[in-house]
């Protein structure tokens, strides 16, 4: 009896709580289990690290108590399953161990401690369909150990041994990267590789240190601790752990647990590019705080879990997020485990907009939930025939996946309505969050339109040819490619095709039929919007904001909040064109050095549409599934033309189209552009992942 009383007591209350929630048009977030498990080792655990890339594919190593060696599980959005087809990739133990990718997904690597009677640290890639050993990063004794992987694909290991030593793999050896015993031990390791090509490095020894030092960086280049100072004090031993991490700006976060009289509580500091500064409330953990871990959102969003260590809720954790106040309170619910909760890791999934947290309760379990806040997806749609009418895109920049508005101009073609490098439509003028990066004419997406990036001089030669993999900001004499011919261009699709006198196009990266305006489409747009002054470039269908300027000399900024200069494609005897918005005049043809760093804004001009065509019924195409696995199907009013599958470098792709299918099976892993070509002249693209 009373057990029914229960019953429907617990129905009533759910009734008026779902009645409360439809009364005020809002939902509880709630953890669910990723993949419908509730265990994804198949028993007790440790060490657990958890990596996501861009298509939203979940990778997760730990030390495997069952096997008594190390694992590592993909989830391919629908379940888990091993990666090499097992458990227990390693030797022998691997208590200490770690899990990195490129942002691709295509290359994963995981390192381990030796166990005993051996020493050293392990190193295996996987290639797709099994693991390879690669030599030893070091034979010492290792204990706490880290691994990134830069924007080039190469691997980076950080270990306690030598009092610290960072290490990176280079044509199937391993090379020395700065001083070694830089950082006093690496108890606690862990480390970043930003876009920016700088490796950052943090572990608790007198206190929590952020080290920094450049990919290229040889031994001889020592380690520089950043901001100058120790963050803070932070304790060590048990579990006291620390975190950091980077958010698209490449802006540093770090999450510890304080040293300070308020004993063992969980802080959060960032780096505002002089000084570490406090994140929302100091010491917010209701208790002492073990096993921590830290993720930002690429806007720049921290979230932090952490399981605490005292009373009747011994060790269970809870993940916490910035209130309207700057507070840090708890993210769906006070605790998330049911029992003792250890090594928490957190990341981000940004293709489906996930906090998504990896921890041993027992066995490894992995939960997500539902970042807060989110826009809807982008669905890639074109503009419509009006001006003013806008749509949206996506695509991969600076490693991460962006959607960015676009908009149908007074001139009816297609162009983005924000920088490229920004991270919102201008809201004024002066917003310095629509400024976006500055390029140097020629140059692509490696780092070096950054407004952070560092300088560097002249390379040799000095053309698009010698800088490859290079992300920093020329400056000095000679110019950036000083030859200034008239035949040079900036219009190349992908790296393979950048020689001295072309360079990457970074407009491509949106999708091969967009580019970099050409002079005469500025002089178009600037007419027919009446762009004449920053206020009537803002005030414009493009929201042209006024960014400034870098100079070619010395890299100083100019003008930023007061004028505008945006790129176009063409030359000029100075070096090349950009629109010029000043506060009197706006002009197309404007010349200035190649060296010097201007906005892109990007155009898409062959989809305009004149005022006799219609827009053709989008819903007689279908391109499903979406992501899928390797075979796409197609399905069209018309028949089709032609079929080009492009990867996001612009790379044609070889696949196989018959009976209304693609075949992607032989394709690697990722985000790739489906275009199609029908007999009636439609042409359609479309966004597809492959996992």
């Amino acid at each position: 009896m009373f057990r029914n009383l229960h019953f429907a007591v617990r129905e009533i209350r759910t009734g008026l709580a779902l009645l409360t929630l439809l009364g005020s048009y809002s939902h509880a977030q709630q953890w669910e289990d990723v993949g419908g498990v509730q265990n994804v080792s198949a028993g007790g655990s440790s060490f657990n690290n958890l990596v996501i890339d861009l298509a939203g594919n979940y990778y997760l190593s730990y030390y495997d108590v069952s096997v008594a060696k190390g694992s590592v599980q993909k989830f391919d959005g629908t379940s888990w399953s091993f990666l090499g087809g097992g458990a227990g990739i390693t030797t022998g133990t691997a208590p200490y161990n770690s899990l990195s990718i490129n942002t691709a997904g295509t290359s994963v690597y995981y390192t381990n401690q030796i166990g005993y009677p051996g020493s050293g640290l392990e190193v295996r890639q996987f290639d797709g369909s099994a693991w390879a050993l690669l030599p030893n990063a070091t034979n010492n004794s290792v204990n706490y150990q880290a691994s990134a992987v830069s924007p080039n694909n190469v691997l980076f290991t950080y270990g306690s041994y030598g009092s610290g030593t960072v290490k990176k793999y280079i044509n199937g050896a391993w090379e020395q990267v700065g001083n070694s015993g830089f950082s006093g031990g690496a108890e606690f390791a862990e480390m970043v590789i930003g876009t920016n090509n700088i490796v950052y490095t943090a572990n608790v020894s007198g206190g929590l240190k952020v080290y920094q030092n450049s990919t290229d960086a040889s031994s001889s280049q020592n380690w520089t601790l950043v901001g100058g100072a120790v963050v803070d004090a932070a304790s060590s031993g048990e579990h006291y752990s620390s975190d950091i991490a980077l958010d698209a700006a490449n802006n540093i976060y770090v999450a510890y647990v304080s040293a300070s009289s308020m004993g063992k509580k969980l802080n959060v500091k960032k780096f505002n590019g002089t000084s570490w500064v406090q994140v929302g409330n100091a010491d917010f953990s209701s208790g002492k705080a073990q096993h921590v871990a830290i993720a930002v959102t690429s806007s720049g969003v921290p979230y932090v879990v952490a399981s605490r260590f005292e009373n009747d809720d011994f060790l269970r954790n809870t993940v916490y997020q910035l209130d309207a106040s700057q507070n840090w309170v708890p993210f769906g619910g006070d605790f998330i485990s049911g029992d003792q909760a250890k090594y928490n890791d957190l990341a981000i999934d940004n293709a489906h907009h996930y906090l998504v947290l990896a921890y041993s309760e027992d066995a490894t379990k992995v939960k997500r939930i539902s970042l807060p806040g989110n826009t809807p997806l982008c669905n890639n749609t074109d503009p419509g025939i009006n001006p003013g009418d806008t749509g949206c895109v996506t695509f991969i920049y600076q490693g991460q996946q962006v959607s960015y508005a676009t908009v149908r101009g007074g001139d009816g073609k297609i162009w983005l309505q924000q920088n490229l490098g920004s991270s919102q439509v201008a809201a004024s003028m002066a917003d310095t969050d629509s400024y976006g990066d500055l390029f140097q004419w020629g140059r692509w997406d490696d780092g070096h339109q950054l407004r952070n990036s560092p300088v560097a001089s002249a390379p040799a030669p000095n053309t698009p040819a010698g800088i490859t993999g290079q992300g920093s900001y020329i400056t000095g004499s000679p110019a950036w490619w000083s030859g200034f011919a008239s035949t040079d261009t900036w219009t190349a699709s992908t790296l393979a095709e950048v020689k001295h006198y072309i360079g990457i196009d970074p407009c491509k990266a949106i999708g091969p039929d967009w580019k970099m305006p050409s002079q005469a489409e500025w002089v178009g747009i600037v007419t027919t919007e009446g762009i004449s002054n920053p206020v009537t470039a803002y005030n414009s269908r493009l929201k042209l904001p006024a960014g400034g300027y870098r100079g070619s000399g010395t890299g100083d900024f100019t003008f930023v909040g007061q004028r505008g200069y945006f790129w176009s494609s063409d030359t000029s005897s100075l070096g090349a064109k950009y629109l010029y918005i000043g506060s009197t005049l706006a002009n197309a043809s404007a010349g200035a050095p190649r060296g010097q760093g201007a906005s892109v804004r990007c155009i898409k001009p062959f989809s305009s549409l004149g005022t006799s065509e219609v827009r053709p019924n989008m819903n007689t195409i279908g391109i499903y599934p979406n992501p899928t696995h390797g075979i796409i199907f197609v399905k069209a009013g018309s028949s089709i033309d032609q079929i080009n599958v492009t990867n996001t470098a612009g790379q044609k792709m070889n696949v196989k189209f018959s009976n209304d299918q693609i075949d992607m099976n032989g394709l690697s892993n990722g985000l790739y552009i489906v275009e199609l070509k029908l007999k009636n002249g439609q042409m359609v693209s479309k966004k597809i992942i492959k996992n």
